[in-house]
C-alpha cells in the first residue's frame, strides 16, 4: 500500500492461530493459512475499509477482495474462519454470521475437524 508492504487484519473474521507468539498452533490453523495463501498470496488485492481504518494496535483493518472474490466471506463460508464482530466495523456481520451458520451445519472446515 503506497509502495510498501503492510499486514492486514481481516474485518469480521478470525482464523485459527498459527504464528501468534506464545500461542500453540490451533486446530485447522495450518489449513486456514494455506487457503488464505492460495486466495491472496502474491496477488494484487483490493482493500475496502469500514468505519475505522486501524485498530487500537495500529493494524490495518479491511475487507479483502481478489478480482470479484470476497476473501473474508470465502474463508467463513468454507469453514476456515469464525466470525468476530467488533463494532463499529460491522458492515458485513450479518453475512458472515449466516455463512458461519451454514458452514457449521454442514460440518465444513474447522466445524467438522475441531
Amino acid at each position: 500500500m503506497g509502495g510498501r508492504s503492510e499486514d492486514v487484519r481481516y474485518i469480521g473474521i478470525d482464523t485459527p492461530e498459527t504464528v501468534k507468539p506464545g500461542t500453540p498452533v490451533q486446530c485447522f490453523g495450518p489449513r486456514a493459512h494455506q487457503l488464505n495463501q492460495r486466495l491472496v498470496g502474491r496477488r494484487s488485492v483490493r482493500l475496502v475499509f469500514d468505519a475505522e481504518r486501524r485498530d487500537v494496535y495500529h493494524r490495518l483493518l479491511a475487507y479483502v477482495y481478489t478480482g470479484g472474490r470476497f476473501v473474508n466471506a470465502v474463508l467463513v463460508r468454507r469453514g476456515f474462519a469464525r466470525t468476530l464482530t467488533i463494532p463499529p466495523n460491522d458492515s458485513h456481520a450479518g453475512l458472515f454470521h449466516r455463512l458461519a451458520r451454514r458452514a457449521g451445519r454442514g460440518g465444513r472446515g474447522l466445524w467438522g475437524a475441531c
